[in-house]
């Protein structure tokens, strides 16, 4: 996946895996080596950006890449059924659910529709944590270090939330790397790893 991204950073992407030959061999079944669980962002289409084809990546999507109850659902159909090694959790900057996130914390807060602040609420907590760490006002927090907070907190809360993922990781058999994806440049920069430190990311 690095290689992937770095043909992709350098605009010499090989397109693999996306002609015709390979939609007849994983049309009766798919053996995906990864999954990416990354915002919805537009800019942040996993199989481009990892230079990836059909079969390749397994891959779910929310705004903020939020964890819920159909995410860690996904995430386990993946180790369970489709036994993925790796999973990587891709988060961006100038993320606008970061943004709006760090906006609901104003003194005169935007409105939102009811469903788009029930997704953006969990990130809600990253955005105090680095405001007390940083000793910072909603209008002078960094994004960026909100972004990484979250990042982090969204690993935990996999971990916590899914016992097969946590014995999954605990027993070797599936690492989760948390990456930062960088709008200009095009990189996916790993930021941490759990699990086993081989893991091919």
């Amino acid at each position: 996946m690095q290689a992937g991204n770095a043909r992709f950073v350098a605009g010499t992407p090989k397109h693999p895996h996306q002609d015709a030959m390979r939609r007849l061999e994983t049309s009766g079944a798919q053996l995906p080596h990864a999954m990416v669980f990354g915002c919805s962002d537009s800019r942040l289409a996993a199989e481009i950006i990892f230079d990836e084809g059909l079969g390749d990546l397994f891959v779910i999507r929310n705004a903020g890449q939020v964890s819920s109850e159909s995410v860690i659902g996904s995430l386990e159909y993946g180790i369970a059924a489709l036994e993925i090694p790796l999973i990587v959790v891709l988060g961006h900057d100038a993320c606008g659910a970061v943004a709006a996130a760090i906006a609901s914390t104003h003194a005169d807060p935007p409105e939102l529709p009811m469903q788009v602040w029930r997704q953006i609420s969990p990130i809600v907590p990253s955005v105090h944590r680095v405001m007390k760490e940083t000793d910072s006002l909603p209008s002078t927090v960094s994004p960026e270090d909100v972004g990484r907070a979250h990042l982090r907190a969204t690993v935990a809360g996999i971990l916590r939330s899914s016992e097969l993922i946590s014995d999954a990781v605990n027993a070797g058999k599936v690492a989760i790397v948390a990456a930062n994806y960088r709008l200009t440049e095009g990189t996916a920069v790993p930021d941490f790893i759990v699990g086993p430190a081989t893991a091919d990311a």
